[in-house]
């Protein structure tokens, strides 16, 4: 294991472990002393047996975050689409570890537990984002809330078939899932679709485009906008 760090040591030793004597039959202090440290330097790495399994969810919210924050209106949902490929990839590069620990969860109900937790961490930042965007118009909450189990649903879709062997392209079969989420909070029928609007506006079109994009991926106008008023007077 030489070349590795504490905590990637750590990491290997528990995982060999797991595989040997399972989950449950296995101690912090036998990961310790296969990793080659002491008791002290695991706990300085990981709060408990069971964090070694799953990735740092800490820091990949964090990014989800940073992303989202660095939108737009016009430019919102792209975002979304660019947070859940980070997500994606950083499975994706973890590999085997990824897929072990995939079996482990999908064999032990408290790390199974524990994994949906995370999921629900996932989902409500989205639904704040979503819900942020969306504003006050109708119905915003509910919107933002379906919408957000949608990308998370997307996401896990992916995952789990690339986990089990199935997806030999996950990052191009996520950019397909997003687009049918998308395609069902727009109202389009299908892939490929586009909408033509017609209407006379004394303001000028780069004020107008991102506030149509808008009405025509979620069906809501910014409130206040040109493009409201011209609705209603329609």
């Amino acid at each position: 294991m030489s070349g590795r760090t504490a905590r990637e040591r750590l990491a290997h030793a528990a995982f060999q472990l797991f595989d040997e004597q399972g989950y449950e039959g296995t101690t912090v202090d036998e990961i310790a002393e296969r990793a080659g440290v002491g008791r002290t330097t695991f706990f300085r790495h990981y709060r408990a047996k069971e964090d070694v399994i799953f990735p740092d969810h800490d820091r990949l919210l964090e990014r989800i975050a940073s992303r989202l924050a660095t939108s737009r209106t016009d430019t919102a949902l792209t975002a979304v689409s660019e947070a859940v490929r980070l997500v994606l990839l950083h499975y994706v590069d973890e590999g085997d570890v990824a897929r072990h620990r995939y079996r482990l969860t999908s064999g032990v109900p408290a790390l199974r537990d524990r994994e949906i937790a995370s999921v629900a961490r996932y989902q409500r930042l989205f639904k704040e984002f979503l819900a942020r965007w969306m504003g006050e118009a109708p119905g915003a909450p509910l919107r933002a809330e379906l919408m957000a189990a949608c990308v998370v649903s997307a996401h896990n879709h992916v995952l789990r078939r690339w986990l089990r062997g199935e997806a030999t392209d996950p990052m191009a079969e996520a950019d397909t899932a997003l687009r049918e989420v998308l395609a069902l909070f727009s109202g389009q029928a299908g892939e490929g679709e586009t909408h033509v609007i017609a209407f006379t506006s004394r303001h000028p079109l780069d004020h107008l485009l991102p506030a149509l994009r808008r009405l025509a991926t979620t069906g809501q106008p910014v409130p206040g906008h040109p493009t409201q008023k011209e609705e209603d007077q329609a």
